[in-house]
């Protein structure tokens, strides 16, 4: 997770130096601040459709935060973010399983979620999204292969992705703090730099505490 946020961070950092993104930024979020709601809703759309695509939905979740700040950009990633799962798992169990099948046959990982989840139900969907093993848009897909129920599967898939919801978008909304403008006292600084430290730090404690649960399992599966 740490590797993931220095990434990103790096990431933004150099598109906003070599791309005119300041401009593309500002011009999108006077276009989405004008739409009221509607922006909102129109941004989530754009994350759902993007998650079923297989687009890595990093840059949308940071920047949420950088148009909408961390309250709305976190409504708006989470409803997204759950809506997504829950329509790719509806699509792999009732429309496209076939298709799914073959695709996740690819992959080893697969055959210890689907007998983990087996065992430990929407517990392991849980762990999963704090740790996750498969990205995202995979894994909801993945999901609707196994024996979970949808709705424990939708109401731990939201749970799950709270901490690095927060995390992310977080990190969008101290990006369009700094980037305001203006001098900034020593204790803004502060302010800002604790807020993601400790925001950092609680996700990562819960990222171990999850692949620590996850090791037991399979320990507890082998015997």
């Amino acid at each position: 997770m740490p590797v993931g946020v220095g990434i990103a961070a790096v990431g933004l950092f150099a598109l906003w130096r070599l791309l005119p993104a300041k401009e593309w930024l500002e011009s999108f979020s006077g276009w989405v601040a004008g739409l009221g709601v509607l922006g909102g809703v129109l941004y989530a759309i754009v994350y759902v459709a993007a998650a079923l695509l297989f687009v890595p939905g990093i840059v949308l979740t940071i920047g949420a935060g950088v148009l909408f700040g961390l309250g709305w950009g976190m409504v708006i990633v989470s409803l997204a973010s759950t809506t997504a799962a829950a329509l790719a798992f509806l699509v792999a169990r009732h429309l496209a399983r076939k298709r799914v099948e073959r695709l996740v046959k690819r992959d080893a990982r697969f055959e210890a979620i689907d007998g983990a989840i087996a065992k430990r139900g929407w517990t392991i969907v849980a762990l999963l999204r704090l740790s996750p093993l498969v990205p995202f848009s995979l894994s909801n897909y993945l999901y609707g292969l196994t024996s979970v129920a949808f709705l424990p599967y939708v109401l731990a898939s939201w749970a799950g992705m709270l901490p690095g919801t927060l995390l992310y978008v977080y990190l969008g909304s101290a990006g369009r703090t700094l980037g305001a403008g203006g001098a900034r006292t020593p204790w803004e600084w502060a302010l800002l730099g604790g807020g993601l430290a400790a925001t950092a730090g609680v996700t990562v404690l819960l990222t171990r505490i999850a692949r620590q649960q996850l090791a037991k399992g399979k320990k507890g599966s082998a015997r």
